[in-house]
Order: C-alpha cells, then structure tokens, then sequence
C-alpha cells in the first residue's frame, strides 16, 4: 500500500511525492504561505489530482474524498469540518451535492440530541471513495513518469519551460 499525505492521497516515489501537507482540499488556500525553495526546505513535489465530473453533472474530487473520509472517522459532519478546516454549512453543501448528483445519499446521518447526532458513509459513499482511491492509484501509476517529464522543464515553475509561456 502506498502511504497518504495530509489529504489520503497517494504518495509515490520521486520524482512525484506526496504534495504539501499544509495544502487544503478544493483548492483552499493554506493557513501559511510555503517556504520559499532553497531556504532549507525540500523542493515542492509534483502531483497529481484527479476530479471525476459524471455525466449528470456531478464532480468528485481530492477534497470531497477528504471530506467523506473525514465524515467515517469523526462520526459527524461537524467534527469533520473542523478536521479539515472546513465550516459545517460548507461541509453539508458538499455532501448535499454529492447525495444530489448521484441520487442517492453518500452519507446517513442521526439527529442531535442529549448525546448528540452523528454521521456514517452510506454503502454508496464507501464505494465512491473506495472507487475513486483506485482511480486514484491506477491513474498515478499510468501517469508518473509523464508528470516526471512535465516537471523536467525548467523545474516545473510556470513560465521557465522551454517556450517561456504562461502556465495552462
């Protein structure tokens, strides 16, 4: 089994490693800025990341995984918001829009109370992570020596490959 970074994304062996920790799902910013390369911190390493958008409209990727993961080791949808920095209403959106666009629900949840609700991944949303980690795996796999060569122009850093141009 290949290990996990911060968000259960797999990890390979370089040249691709596991992306930084600090780094947060869907894209949010994190809370502090990375070292600058050079001032005694490893060199950022490539990743990749994978989205899914099914056909119906809906869009699976790094950081609703991270979420329904969360979700199954919390118990609740709140406790996993706060595991990944997340609010709650946010959290819920997310998994409203996962139990909407595949029509039918990712996560069952139990009303609060003096002992307080919860939340559990459905079947549905244990194979939807369980099918997206080996997407996951498999694409990596398929993919690192490719995302090797990407990274060999000019380090990887936007603008300094051979043609000069933007990133994109």
């Amino acid at each position: 089994m290949r290990p996990v970074d911060a968000r259960g994304a797999a990890c390979f062996a370089a040249p691709m490693a596991c992306p930084d920790p600090a780094a947060k799902p869907d894209g949010a910013k994190p809370d502090a800025a990375p070292p600058a390369a050079g001032a005694g911190a490893p060199a950022a390493a490539h990743s990749l990341s994978i989205r899914i958008d099914l056909a119906g409209g809906a869009r699976i990727g790094p950081g609703k995984i991270a979420l329904l993961e969360a979700i199954a080791s919390e118990g609740s949808i709140s406790g996993a918001g706060r595991a990944l920095s997340m609010s709650y209403r946010r959290a819920w959106e997310l998994v409203e829009q996962l139990n909407r666009g595949l029509g039918t629900p990712v996560v069952a949840t139990a009303a609060g109370g003096a002992k307080g609700g919860g939340a559990r991944l459905t079947a549905v949303g244990v194979a939807v992570v369980e099918h997206y980690r080996a997407i996951e795996a498999a694409a990596a796999a398929a993919a690192q020596p490719h995302v090797a060569a990407i990274g060999g122009f000019g380090g990887g850093r936007s603008g300094s490959g051979p043609e000069g141009g933007a990133s994109g």
